[in-house]
């Protein structure tokens, strides 16, 4: 079945939501989209802390980890408890409360990651 841009199903009330790449039901899709799951990188996990945006309170920054969500969710329920205190993970990206960029360097190269310090 092909599928125009610009006229593409994207709900069916038989189906439910649909993929607007190949038309089939969610649950039933095989695009490349749905196969991929882990983010592509470049092979460094960057560290970074910010305070934008949270009335001053520094958070420390986890991306590039070439994980799915599951296995993010498990290494950043880890993290967390190694440096003891709270976070989430966003976007493919772990939040660590607080400053605690050198604890997890060295805890991710441990884990093998290669690992690098952003920002100044």
């Amino acid at each position: 079945m092909a599928i125009s841009k610009t006229s593409a199903r994207v709900y069916s009330t038989e189906t439910g939501r649909a993929c607007p790449e190949c038309g089939q039901p969610v649950a039933a899709c095989r695009c490349k989209r749905q196969q991929a799951g882990v983010p592509a990188a470049d092979g460094i996990v960057r560290i970074r802390r910010e305070t934008k945006g949270r009335k001053g309170k520094g958070v420390t920054l986890i991306d590039g980890l070439p994980l799915g969500a599951e296995e993010l969710n498990a290494l950043a329920k880890a993290l967390k408890a190694r440096c003891g205190t709270g976070g989430t993970v966003k976007d493919g990206i772990i939040e660590i409360q607080g400053d605690h960029r050198e604890l997890l360097l060295e805890q991710l190269l441990q884990s093998g990651y290669k690992v690098k310090l952003a920002g100044g």
